[in-house]
Order: structure tokens, then sequence, then C-alpha cells
């Protein structure tokens, strides 16, 4: 998958989330998803917790966070 279609999956709506960059319109923040990964959270982990979510909804967030698009 390009960068272009995993940062389709990063939705900024005014007043979800204060603004802030979500996953797929989700109230799952960027955010959330990184601090998750950096605590230690596998892939495999966050996907299990949190069923909405898709693993490229993971890397997605981190390209985003990336800032090299």
């Amino acid at each position: 998958m390009s960068k272009a279609q995993l940062l389709g999956h990063i939705t900024i709506e005014p007043g979800k989330c204060g603004g802030r960059p979500c996953i797929r319109g989700q109230r799952m923040r960027v955010k959330d998803v990184l601090e998750l990964r950096s605590a230690g959270a596998s892939y495999e982990g966050i996907l299990t917790d949190y069923a909405f979510l898709q693993r490229d909804d993971i890397l997605a967030s981190v390209v985003f966070s990336s800032g090299k698009v």
C-alpha cells in the first residue's frame, strides 16, 4: 500500500477529538495508537483490544507521525 493510500486512513474533523488526527473517522486518535506502540503494545495486541482497527490503520499512524509524505 502506498503512503498516500495509508494516509487516507487518517481523518481530521472539527469537533471530533478536538480536531486532532483520528483513524478513519473513529474516535481513536493517531496519538493514541502511537502511545500504545511506544508503551510496547504489539500490532496483534492493539488489533485484539481495538477490533475496529486494521493493521493498515497502525501503519498509517506511523507514516503520518513521520511527516515524510
